[in-house]
């Protein structure tokens, strides 16, 4: 009966979500159908603007269920960001250097955070508050300028696009196929990987069961700690990976890169159903979750007049939304489960 009462709550939130995003995103195309609102490609961009945020909120939507937090992913994109642009441009690597570069720096965060905060039980706001700091230093150490990516090969995986049977016909009666870049591809095979793994492996139960009680986990047997570090250790390879999906959508680095995307992250995983209790989360949500940041960017840019800081009031508004609705939520499970 409990179990049942936990579906049915995540899933009323992610249909919330979903629904959400569905409301906006027709809102947008109905307003702005003259600006190309409703056209495929428009929908298509979502993606691939947040193909790079998408991985790195998975990451971060893990970590929560387990109870934790990482605001770390903001500075370690932008360290993998200009790591990779200071490898192919200054120190003359190759493209598939800067990447396994990048994989290494996220691996590395996430390495460290995860131990420190799995087996000497220090405070994941206090780490990952340290790793910020020391991620957005280590971007000035190696560069504070910005530095632009003109790699051949980094600029073929950057632009090659990937056409699809959808599009629109232009006033010549031309077809125009819809794109997707690879990113996206990368992005969605990550999505699934994960959603899998929570949902069908003994690690994935292992989350849920640390998220909603490390006493009673701790009880049945299972191994807290080398859970929870496995965990920060997956999130460090996702920042490792999205960090350099989102290089290759900016194609530079510099030191103020990817300022506030910690928030951002945290935002998708929150809109998408994620307790930042821990506990209850949901890898699709968090897509939704992110769909709907880049909705309202999408919608404050067609707009043209308001200032691109009405995304971060908009975004705070629903963050402050589901927070209330997960409370009211599980606060009435609470009070009708049996004693």
């Amino acid at each position: 009966m409990k179990k049942k009462l936990r579906f049915n709550d995540t899933g009323f939130l992610l249909a919330v979500t979903i629904g959400l995003f569905v409301l906006m995103y027709a809102a947008g195309m109905i307003v702005f159908a003259d600006a190309g609102f409703a056209k495929p490609q428009m929908f298509l961009n979502l993606f691939i603007s947040n193909a790079g945020l998408i991985v790195i909120s998975l990451g971060l939507t893990l970590v929560m269920i387990t109870g934790g937090i990482d605001i770390s992913v903001g500075s370690v994109t932008a360290l993998v960001a200009m790591a990779s642009a200071y490898l192919m441009e200054v120190a003359g690597s190759g493209a598939c250097t800067a990447l396994a570069v990048s994989l290494l720096i996220g691996l590395a965060f996430g390495l460290v955070q995860g131990y420190l905060i799995s087996y000497l039980d220090i405070q994941p706001f206090i780490v990952t508050l340290a790793g910020l700091f020391f991620g957005r230093g280590m971007t000035a150490v190696v560069s504070t300028q910005m530095i632009s990516i003109k790699n051949e090969t980094f600029l073929a995986w950057a632009n090659y696009k990937i056409y699809l049977p959808i599009g629109t016909h232009n006033k010549r009666g031309v077809f125009q196929p819809a794109y997707i870049y690879p990113t996206v591809i990368i992005a969605l095979a990550a999505l699934v990987v994960i959603a899998v793994a929570l949902k069908y492996t003994k690690f994935g139960r292992r989350v849920y069961a640390i998220g909603g009680s490390q006493q009673s986990s701790l009880m049945m047997g299972l191994n807290v700690r080398r859970t929870k570090f496995q965990a920060y250790l997956l999130n460090g390879f996702l920042v490792g990976l999205g960090g350099f999906l989102f290089t290759l959508n900016s194609c530079a680095g510099f030191v103020e890169q990817a300022k506030g995307l910690e928030m951002d992250a945290i935002s998708a995983s929150v809109i998408g159903g994620t307790l930042l209790s821990g506990g209850v989360g949901n890898p699709v949500g968090t897509l939704f979750g992110v769909l709907i940041k880049g909705t309202i960017s999408s919608l404050i840019t067609t707009q043209g007049t308001l200032s691109s800081w009405w995304v971060r009031i908009a975004l705070s508004s629903l963050l402050c939304f589901f927070i209330v609705l997960q409370s009211i939520i599980f606060s009435h499970k609470k009070k009708n489960a049996p004693h």
